[in-house]
């Protein structure tokens, strides 16, 4: 597993609530590269529960959308935006149950549209949530003038 660096905490409005250290209520994900998955380990906290101690919903669908980005960034190595979002919420993910993996893979990629599958797994290795993410992706050019997107060196040392 080879780590990713978030070149993005250097930008002056570095701000995002998935992946930036700079964000102190955030989730403040950090990515891995693993053969054709992008991976996370996230701890949940509590502020993050939505009923009793189950990880609010929305939170999963974000982690999920966070994920599928990184692996728009590494794996098309260009930038985009979420162009759909289905979550499948099969089990529920307790904040006080331990650590939880997040993993992402690009099952589909044409000229403007990567698809990726997305899986959060509690401590256990249960898959507790699960999507489908569409990116609409930008040319390269147009990710770097406009998006800020580095290029892919940039991600890794």
């Amino acid at each position: 597993m080879k780590k990713i660096i978030n070149p993005y905490t250097k930008l002056p409005d570095s701000n995002c609530f998935g992946c930036s250290s700079n964000n102190k209520q955030g989730l403040q994900m950090q990515f891995y590269e693993d053969g054709d998955y992008i991976k996370s380990k996230w701890n949940p906290r509590f502020e993050f529960a939505g009923y009793s101690n189950i990880l609010h919903g929305g939170i999963q669908a974000t982690i999920l959308d966070e994920i599928a980005s990184w692996v728009v960034y590494i794996k098309t190595k260009t930038a985009g935006v979420t162009a759909d979002l289905n979550v499948k919420y099969k089990s529920p993910v307790f904040v006080d149950k331990g650590e939880l993996e997040i993993t992402g893979k690009l099952i589909d990629l044409n000229k403007r549209l990567a698809t990726i599958e997305a899986k959060l797994l509690n401590s256990d290795g249960k898959v507790c949530a699960e999507g489908i993410v569409k990116y609409f992706i930008f040319p390269p050019k147009v990710a770097e003038e406009k998006y800020n997107y580095p290029g892919i060196e940039a991600f890794f040392e």
